[in-house]
């Protein structure tokens, strides 16, 4: 794919970043900011994102434009890209962050809930890369979409979590392929267990008993990866995640289903 890949300048983009208020949404905000990058930030907390928005242009000195919204609606990626259009500015990347999980037995699960997940994790991520991706193809930037190491196995007690970053993962990676002898970069960021916001929704059973990394540290990692001669088309951050998923690869699929099965009994 990255044979005609020119060496990516920060400098020169501007990044959509979608759940920007907080957690790696914002780290991306922050990190990219430092490198040079203009933004556009959207999430649904406004107060959370002009905050956000003033200490970057402060400190950093670079063009942040906010948008509050919420992208679980249908139809909301359209209305994104028309009203960032509207407002002058042009995307040249796009991170694909916004999403949320659920823990519990599926069947006690809250059917509205589902379908929101479902809604933002998937359906909103596909639309709004399509919105973009003919732009992001003629250009020189990047698609980064957030997945998670769930991604790598079924995850029995956060089953549609799961089931939504396989998702993410495989459509991920066929955009990249899709994308060979182009001037993009696509990457499938599949961070594990990650100290922001994502555990006061999901509950803190998801992931619990693993080590949980920084997101200073998994942006980090992702935007290394981006720099990479030939990026993708996925990054798992950090030794032990990428040991489990590596794993999961090579066991039964009945003995890793009854492993994690045992594990989410015994919390």
């Amino acid at each position: 794919m990255t044979s005609r890949l020119l060496p990516l300048r920060f400098g020169s983009q501007t990044v959509l970043i979608t759940g920007a208020s907080s957690g790696l949404g914002a780290e991306f905000a922050r990190q990219l900011a430092s490198r040079g990058s203009d933004l556009v930030l959207v999430a649904r907390r406004e107060a959370k994102l002009e905050q956000l928005a003033a200490q970057l242009r402060d400190r950093y000195g670079v063009a942040v434009t906010t948008v509050a919204a919420d992208l679980g609606k249908s139809g909301s990626a359209s209305e994104l890209k028309a009203t960032i259009e509207r407002r002058g500015v042009r995307v040249t990347s796009l991170i694909n962050n916004a999403g949320f999980g659920s823990t519990g037995a599926f069947h006690d699960e809250d059917p509205e809930r589902v379908r929101a997940e479902i809604a933002l994790n998937v359906a909103t991520l596909v639309d709004l890369t399509q919105a973009y991706i003919v732009e992001l193809r003629a250009g020189d930037g990047f698609l980064v979409n957030v997945a998670s190491v769930a991604a790598y196995q079924p995850t029995p007690g956060f089953a549609v979590y799961g089931a939504t970053k396989a998702f993410v993962r495989s459509f991920t990676e066929a955009i990249w392929a899709e994308s060979a002898g182009t001037g993009l970069r696509v990457l499938a960021l599949s961070p594990g267990p990650t100290s922001t916001e994502f555990f006061d929704v999901a509950g803190e059973e998801m992931g619990s008993g693993l080590p949980r990394m920084t997101a200073r540290k998994v942006v980090a990692i992702a935007l290394r990866e981006l720099k990479k001669p030939a990026p993708g088309p996925s990054a798992v951050p950090g030794p032990l995640n990428t040991i489990l998923t590596v794993a999961s690869r090579f066991a039964p699929r009945k003995l890793l289903l009854r492993g994690m099965n045992r594990a989410l009994a015994s919390r």
